[in-house]
């Protein structure tokens, strides 16, 4: 995990010691999940809550939402 988010880190790049991962505050270690707004450690089973950071931006183009209301309005049959 990295700042509160889950992360796929590929074998080789994971045996680096820079990637500045979270880490579990009871063990150190960075084999963490984040599961239902709690985050669990792997290696020693501790688990606390997730902090939030924010909404994340996703990158959407502008005016996507309304296209995909108008496309859903189709498909389902609304004026």
């Amino acid at each position: 995990m990295r700042q509160e988010t889950q992360v796929l880190i590929c074998p080789d790049c994971q045996l680096l010691h820079d990637l500045d991962l979270d880490s579990c505050a009871t063990c150190g270690s960075q084999a963490l999940i984040c599961r239902l707004g709690e985050v669990e450690c792997r290696s020693c089973g501790s688990v606390r809550l997730a902090q939030s950071f924010g909404p994340v931006e996703v990158g959407a183009p502008p005016g996507l939402s309304a296209e995909v209301e108008a496309a859903l309005n189709r498909v389902l049959g609304r004026a």
